[in-house]
């Protein structure tokens, strides 16, 4: 093997096919010194080696053949030494030998791309593993990685045949002699042009012709020549050449329609009243590039008759103002009665319990403030629609610019973050997956990329089951509109699955792909035993022939037992380069290489359609796509000694791989329990980016569904209360905050640059006057970077020599980032469209993946690329917080971008949310300690720049600022409860002043949640449980979560509440079984105490004022009535301690126990003697 020509191929020889790429740079860290390993002369050196079945590698570089080679003569040859006998010298070009066509030799290193295991990081080389297979099972898909082939049948060639996009083998003679492209160019240039089997001379000589006959005359890729740089930077100057040429394509030197030029290029026809007219024969209804262009109508009339009117893509849909007006005036109506109440309680204060009055007040006091930041955010809500009839028409119809129709869509990379097998089961993440290939975006468009983080052959083997049964699932969406996509959800679904099907096959199909899922997941449930049998077996071979080896060595001396680390084993017969099961040296959670596999390589350009019954696909896809997307695993490199950011670090992994492969310009993040439950979601998240002003919108949020939460959400598990009301709310002002999932990101907001026209507000009434902020542009900066600014060069030039120290060395990166924001711009098909981009700027294909380009990735992966970078601190997302999310949307609101909110009729994702009282108190826990941790930072709202409106800083101000209201919700649900023990109340008396304030309070309190129900959608229970869980949150992780941080802050120590006992859920068969699962922690003491010093003092109260000579019924009454306020709140608390009816904990009994006896005792103590006239017995209180 050797380079071919100057752009660096892949070219494999017959005598030795080897099983490993290494890049290695002089470095050690994978690229030349100096270099990032981008374009030009600095792109990586390419040589090989293969990895024995014992893990040994042997290199086949030029500079250690010899050596090797040397030293072999003298010592005899090993079997691993006689790999080295036959090896390939390749001779540089000479007109008896030129190299082969770049387009066809691209096709065939992306073969060979497709199917490796690219593997380095830190102070190792890159190597490349080609994977024999992926799974125990064939894959059948031609796009996934070990897909099946032919071999060559010349006797001592293993290579493979070349296929096409079915996968179907290439053959050039017709006896069907295989033969491969290595093979058949020997065969035409030393064998006279004769087949090896037929010895029958080739009708066709060249490759390009068997390539081009075989795909039945597929659109030619138009490419520029390659310059002296090589392939790597022929491939960057043409992604470049798109961002530099397509406005002077369709327009003059004065910045009009230079419609001349568009004649010429397109072949167009003159309009009405011209001497060429199209004829109604020639019109060019399906876009193929007729003599009309596509310019004319269905019916032959000219586009000037049939043209519509421009539209936009998304429409806001304001509240009504009969809901909306009534309001804001009960808003302000409540705000002058608290101010006028809380005045009232200040002068007039209990001279008979002052203790009383003041913890009263202040409480109130904090509660009237936390108040005001909660609703002042909610005074502009609004609702979006969007329209994917108008998407389609401007990027999917055919058009002067994009005569055949393509999608002139922008490209789109999904990213899928897990960590650990064990506690996000592989199926669930592997169903994810697969809703996601089948959803309803450009194929060719849609690339994913699934991060796990343990770097687990467990999730690889299984993601590699995803893809191959993709081949049937994706199709089978397709075909019949399935939703939702995910074959879990789908299969399970309580409705008829009959219902609007029309084809008649699809009660058949239906049946062979249930039964396909069944077998599905029954693979993916074995994979834990299958690996672990597989990995003992090649264990103990390994050591029977260590120890044979040992034997033969000492001869006749004892021998002891060998001892040989237990590897963990691919399908392929080779050692796992992640976590191993029994964790060993480099092979641990936090000791492993980086690891990327292709395991769907890109799909080609145009449609492939299926056939009836081919093989693999048993069933009918005649005239269905049965193209996949792209899918690549991505384990970031992890060593000791490295601060890895947890999820945020995963993810900035991932931009940056996903940057080097695809650079789709924009980035959508899920979790791996949340799938795509609307095909379209992709597209509705789409309109907004695309719309007029969309340039400026960092990210649209989608909000978050849940599916298995129990009928009567006793938790709050839906949080509709958020999602529907404060997120609607906050998108009338710059936009929802980011909540970590379901998020649509454009890539230069991620990136840290500003929007492009930013304006800056000041005071109260910036949302109303905003003040545009002028930012001079030089007229000499180039097209690719004239709207890259960041907040450190607003009044220059953006200075691309000063990226590296920003985003890192890797030149493949930097140079991606102004072809990202091009593809990123929308559609200037209108004059108010502002930095727009021409249409039909995408429709040109995507590059082929390379060898080098899949090094830069994992180069770009390894734990030291971020040192002395900007990643993570303004770069991607933000570490040092519990909560990445929401600061990482905090800055790029501080920046001045919007975001959107985008709620559709049909869920876009849903996923899965905790049920258990104690996992629901702990995940609320971790979100409070990241609001706590974003107050003490840097990141507080008091801190945001000028570009962030008042009201957008007031609600991140609430963000951080709530977990510190427990302190005063606590104090104030022991209240009433002192308030009975002492016998006062928060005032001196009940009377009409007090009742009336409290009466209005309440009365607009209750008139502001109907009406927030009325513009948000949301129903009564949702409030209610809303409020109920508020409380018992705030008395329990909020409180812990306070005192967490500030032990954080202060004195820098960490405390983490752990789980220590569990009861109940053992039914299988119970769907919320969960619900009734009583775990105990420390986050539950202080509700519990709260409940039972409430209760103890309802009794102590009630028997207090029977048995006095004159009856306090006011004080009473007052402490009973908040006593039942606070209670009725904690009630959900109180039924998750019961768990489930008939298995109720045995705490549950001691808690009771002691409560009724602490009860009886008091009653006893209250109960006055017969011959003791003192006022409540001989019991007596302070």
């Amino acid at each position: 093997m050797a380079s071919n020509g100057g752009g660096g191929v892949l070219r494999h020889s017959n005598s030795s096919r080897l099983s490993r790429m290494s890049f290695s740079g002089e470095d050690g860290r994978g690229q030349p010194p100096g270099a990032g390993g981008g374009g030009g002369a600095d792109r990586p050196m390419v040589t090989f080696a293969r990895r024995t079945h014992s893990g040994r590698y042997v290199s086949y570089s030029r500079d250690d053949l010899d050596s090797e080679l040397g030293g072999s003569e003298a010592a005899g040859f090993s079997p691993d030494r006689e790999e080295f006998l036959s090896y390939h010298v390749h001779i540089p070009a000479t007109p008896d030998n030129q190299p082969m066509d770049p387009a066809i030799s691209a096709r065939v290193e992306e073969q060979y791309v497709s199917n490796s295991l690219f593997t380095g990081g830190f102070n190792s080389v890159t190597r490349a593993h080609l994977m024999d297979k992926v799974i125990e099972s064939e894959a059948s898909h031609p796009q996934m990685a070990g897909s099946k082939g032919s071999s060559c049948a010349i006797n001592g060639c293993d290579g493979k045949v070349m296929s096409d996009e079915r996968g179907e083998d290439i053959l050039p003679c017709e006896c069907d002699f295989k033969i491969c492209a290595e093979c058949f160019g020997d065969a035409v240039k030393n064998g006279g042009a004769l087949c090896p089997g037929c010895k029958e001379p080739y009708k066709a000589t060249e490759m390009e012709d068997l390539v081009g006959g075989a795909e039945g005359g597929a659109r030619p890729t138009l490419s520029l020549p390659p310059p002296p740089g090589g392939a790597a930077a022929s491939r960057m100057e043409r992604r470049l050449s798109i961002v530099r040429s397509q406005k002077a394509m369709t327009r003059s030197q004065t910045g009009d329609w230079d419609h001349n030029r568009w004649l010429f290029e397109t072949k167009g026809t003159y309009g009405y009243g011209n001497a060429i007219w199209p004829k109604e024969n020639e019109v060019d209804n399906g876009g193929g590039g007729g003599g009309g262009g596509g310019l004319s109508g269905a019916d032959g009339q000219p586009a000037e008759f049939t043209s519509k009117p421009w539209r936009p893509l998304t429409r806001k849909l304001k509240i009504p103002a009969g809901i909306l007006s009534p309001y804001r005036l009960l808003v302000l109506i409540r705000m002058v009665v608290l101010g006028l109440f809380l005045t009232w309680r200040i002068k007039h204060k209990n001279e008979d319990a002052m203790w009383l009055w003041g913890m009263s007040v202040v409480c109130e006091l904090w509660f009237g403030f936390s108040w005001i930041l909660d609703q002042l955010p909610k005074l502009c809500p609004v609702n979006r629609a969007t329209d994917l009839v108008v998407l389609k028409d401007k990027f999917e119809t055919p058009t002067p610019s994009n005569p055949n129709g393509r999608s002139d869509l922008p490209g789109l990379d999904i990213f899928v973050s897990t960590a650990d097998p064990e506690k996000e089961p592989p199926l669930v993440t592997a169903n994810t997956i697969l809703s996601i290939l089948a959803a309803d975006y450009p194929v060719e468009k849609l690339s994913c990329y699934v991060s796990d983080d343990g770097g687990a052959l467990l999730t690889f083997e299984a993601m590699a089951e995803a893809a191959s049964f993709a081949n049937m699932w994706v199709p089978f969406c397709r075909k019949h509109g399935i939703e939702p996509r995910n074959p879990e959800s789908y299969f399970s679904l309580k409705k008829d699955p009959y219902k609007n099907k029309v084809r008649s096959d699809f009660v058949k199909d239906r049946r062979r792909i249930k039964r396909e899922y069944d077998e599905f997941k029954v693979r993916i449930n074995g994979l834990p035993d299958s690996i672990r049998r597989r990995s003992d077996a090649y264990h103990a071979r390994e050591e029977i022939k260590a120890m044979k080896r040992q034997r033969e060595a000492a001869l006749d001396d004892a021998v002891e037992a060998v001892k040989i680390a237990k590897a963990t084993w691919m399908a392929d017969g080779t050692h796992w380069p992640g976590t191993w099961i029994q964790p060993s040296a480099e092979h641990t959670r936090g000791d492993h290489a980086g690891i990327i596999q292709v395991m769907l390589k890109p799909p080609s350009d145009d449609p492939l359609y299926g056939s009836n019954g081919e093989e693999g696909r048993p069933l009918d896809f005649t005239d269905i796509d049965i193209r996949l997307p792209m899918l690549v695993y991505v384990s970031r490199e992890k060593r000791p000694g490295y601060d890895h950011n947890k999820k945020a670090g995963a993810m900035n992994a991932l931009v940056r791989s996903s940057a080097v492969m695809s650079n789709g310009p924009f980035i959508l993040n899920l979790d791996c329990d949340h799938y795509v439950y609307n095909s379209q979601a992709f597209r509705e998240g789409m309109c907004f980016m695309m719309d007029r002003g969309g340039d400026r919108i960092g990210y649209v949020q989608f909000p978050q569904r849940f599916e298995g939460i129990d009928p009567s959400d006793r938790y709050a598990n839906h949080n509709t209360v958020f999602f529907d009301v404060n997120m609607r709310a906050l998108d009338g002002l710059m936009g929802p905050v980011y909540v970590g999932t379901g998020c649509l990101f454009r890539r230069i907001a991620l990136y840290g640059f500003d929007p492009p026209r930013s304006t800056e507000h000041g005071g109260c009434c910036s949302c109303c006057f905003p003040k545009k902020r002028k930012i001079k542009i030089s007229s000499s900066a180039s097209e690719e970077t004239r709207a890259l600014r960041m907040a450190d060069f607003d009044e220059e030039e953006m200075n691309m020599s000063t990226f590296p120290k920003k985003f890192g060395n890797s030149n493949f990166l930097i140079n991606s980032i102004p072809i990202a924001e091009f593809q990123g711009r929308p559609l200037a098909d209108h004059p108010g469209v502002k930095n727009g981009r021409p249409p039909g700027a995408l429709t040109v294909p995507r590059d082929l993946l390379d060898a080098s380009t899949v090094a830069e990735a994992i180069s770009v992966i390894s734990c030291w690329y971020e040192d002395k970078t900007e990643w993570g601190q303004r770069v991607g997302w933000i570490y040092g917080s519990v909560t990445e999310d929401v600061v990482t949307g905090y800055r790029m609101h501080n920046r001045g971008w919007k975001s959107v909110y985008c709620v559709t009729k049909r869920d876009a994702f849903r996923g899965t949310a905790p049920i258990n009282l104690t996992d629901r108190l702990h995940q609320v826990l971790r979100w409070a300690t990241g609001s706590v941790e974003i107050f003490f930072s840097r990141n507080n709202a008091l801190l945001a720049s000028r570009r962030m409106k008042f009201l957008q800083r007031i609600a991140y101000l609430n963000v951080g600022i709530y977990p510190f209201t427990s302190i005063f919700l606590i104090v104030y649900c022991f209240l009433p409860a002192l308030s009975l023990f002492s016998g006062q109340f928060i005032v001196r008396t009940l009377d009409v002043t007090f009742l009336t304030y409290l009466l209005v309070i309440t009365l607009t309190l209750c008139m502001l949640a109907v009406l927030e129900i009325k513009w948000s959608g949301i129903n009564l229970e949702e409030w209610w449980r809303n409020e109920q869980f508020w409380l018992i949150g705030g008395t329990s992780a909020h409180l812990a979560a306070v005192l967490q941080g500030l032990l954080k802050v202060i004195a820098g120590i960490e405390i983490s509440f752990t789980l220590t006992s569990k009861s109940g859920g053992d039914d299988e068969n119970d769907d919320y079984a969960d619900l009734y699962i009583v775990k105990w922690t420390s986050l539950m003491i202080p509700p519990i105490v709260i409940m039972m010093v409430n209760l103890i003092a309802i009794a102590v109260g009630f028997s207090r004022t029977i048995y006095s000579e004159i009856p306090q019924w006011s004080k009473l009454l007052g402490g009973v009535f908040f006593s039942f306020w606070v209670l009725a709140h904690l009630y959900p608390f109180a039924k998750g301690l019961m768990g489930r009816r008939g298995r109720t904990p045995t705490i549950v009994f001691v808690w009771s126990g002691l409560l009724a006896i602490t009860i009886s005792l008091l009653w006893v103590a209250i109960n006055p003697p017969s011959q003791n006239s003192q006022i409540g017995g001989s019991f007596t209180f302070p």
